[in-house]
Formats: C-alpha cells, sequence, structure tokens
C-alpha cells in the first residue's frame, strides 16, 4: 500500500502505485496517476490530469496539473505527462495543455525543476533539462535534452530552446535558442558555443571545431540567413550530426535566432 499521511486528500479516481509517499497536507484530485517509488513532500498539490512517472521528488506547494492560464480554455480535458526521476522543488507550477497546443504539458525524464520556476500550457520539456529558480516558460515552449535555463529568465511563447543550450540567469528570450550555444540577456544575444557543456558531455574536439565554423559563417557572417546556412549545407561539415542538427534547428526556426548582423 501507498504511504499516505492521514491528513492528505487523495480522490477516489486517482491511481497511486503502492510505493508511492503521499506527504502531510497534500490534495491528489481526479484522474491523476503516480507510478512506483515516487515522493510528494508536505502540502502539494496535483489537481487532476495529471500523470507523474517513477522516482520523481515533488516538494512543498508545488502546484502540477491546474487548469492552463489561456484565456481560450473552455474546460477541456487535457494534461501533464511528467516522466521519471524528475526533481521538482518548491512552489513549482506546471499547468495542463490546451485543446489548441494538442492538449498536453509534457516533461521527460531525469530533469530538475529549481524553486518557483513555471511551466505553462503546452510547453514540452525533454529529458535532463535544468530550469533554475524563477525560470518562467509561457505557453508552447519547447526545451530540448540537456538545455540550462538560468535563474529569473522569461521565455516568450513558442520559443525553442535547443539541446546543449544555455541561456544565462536574469535573461529573455523572444526568439529561438539553437543548440549547443550560450546565450543572455534582456533581449538575449548568443555569446558562442556552450563549451564547457559539451566537454562535460564528451564531445569530440573534430565536432566542437566543426560547430565553431557552422557557428561563425551563420551567426556572425553579414550574408543572408539563407545565404550563409547554403554554405554551410554545401561544406564538407554537414556531414557531422550535430552541424547538420544545428543547421536544420535554424532552418525551421518559426521566430528566428538572434544574429550578430541582424537589422535593427
Amino acid at each position: 500500500m501507498p504511504k499516505i499521511h492521514p491528513t492528505a486528500i487523495i480522490d477516489k479516481e486517482a491511481e497511486i502505485a503502492e510505493t508511492v509517499t503521499v506527504g502531510p497536507y497534500c490534495i491528489v484530485g481526479p484522474k491523476v496517476f503516480i507510478d512506483e517509488g515516487t515522493v510528494l513532500g508536505s502540502h502539494v498539490v496535483i489537481h487532476s490530469h495529471t500523470k507523474i512517472g517513477k522516482h520523481c521528488q515533488v516538494y512543498a506547494f508545488a502546484s502540477l496539473g491546474a487548469p492552463p492560464q489561456d484565456l481560450k480554455y473552455k474546460g477541456e480535458e487535457t494534461w501533464v505527462e511528467i516522466g521519471d526521476n524528475n526533481v521538482i522543488r518548491e512552489y513549482v507550477t506546471v499547468n495542463r495543455g490546451t485543446a489548441g497546443g494538442g492538449g498536453v504539458t509534457s516533461i521527460g525524464n531525469n530533469n530538475l525543476l529549481m524553486a518557483y520556476a513555471h511551466v505553462a500550457h503546452d510547453c514540452k520539456i525533454g529529458s535532463h533539462v535544468v530550469l533554475a529558480n524563477v525560470a518562467t516558460l509561457a505557453g508552447h515552449v519547447e526545451v530540448e535534452d540537456h538545455a540550462i535555463i538560468g535563474g529569473i529568465v522569461a521565455i516568450h511563447q513558442f520559443v525553442r530552446i535547443g539541446a546543449y543550450a544555455i541561456l544565462g540567469g536574469h535573461s529573455g528570450t523572444v526568439k529561438d535558442i539553437p543548440p549547443y550555444v550560450m546565450a543572455s540577456g534582456p533581449r538575449a544575444k548568443l555569446y558562442g558555443l556552450n563549451l564547457v557543456g559539451l566537454k562535460r558531455h564528451g564531445f569530440s574536439s573534430d565536432v566542437v571545431k566543426a560547430l565553431k565554423k557552422a557557428y561563425k559563417t551563420i551567426i556572425h557572417s553579414p550574408m543572408t540567413l539563407k545565404k550563409a546556412l547554403d554554405l554551410v549545407k554545401g561544406d564538407s561539415i554537414y556531414n557531422i550530426p550535430e552541424v547538420e542538427y544545428f543547421v536544420k534547428f535554424i532552418e525551421h526556426s518559426k521566430r528566428g535566432v538572434p544574429r550578430q548582423w541582424e537589422k535593427k
């Protein structure tokens, strides 16, 4: 049987695995599914329509599965889906999706969401992501694997943050941040590759060298973006998967990416 504190309130429609721990004064609403080994600290609220995977840790006053903060939402059945081994710290909020955004706000595996982080409706967070304190994601934001979002960061709706990118603290962005880069500032600018992160994750020197060349050509060149992308695609470095991914991310960006030579 799950270990449920006598002060906790559990809806009869909630499904809780046998090795789950539910702390004091928690509220678990209808259509909530919590898998093996997950621990809810005190005062956690799981509103409804939320799936939480195995061995997650949810700390005090976190709010998961509340309705989306979207005026278009009219009570449709939408969900939050959270994977395994996630750490969700104090006062984190994760809202359900909307019908217009696919109906699901999703969080992968092995993520750390620090205190007061906010994940809005229809966001898609990959795995091994860090959201530092008060990182704020608007609706429909995508954060790819191994990205790091610094503290007190605001990300505009529909923005994408690429894999292995790092967005420095007290930043804001209305544009997509490509994979493998460092970005910072109130209107975030790019500051080269995330070399420390790439080294920590075992990227070879040849891959880093090729990414540096692609970055310089695309981000710092005064030529048009299309011409810069075509130049890299015609180079032998495009045969390296990481370079191809870097190019395609930028090529498919709907919000655009920061470039040093873009017109003000």
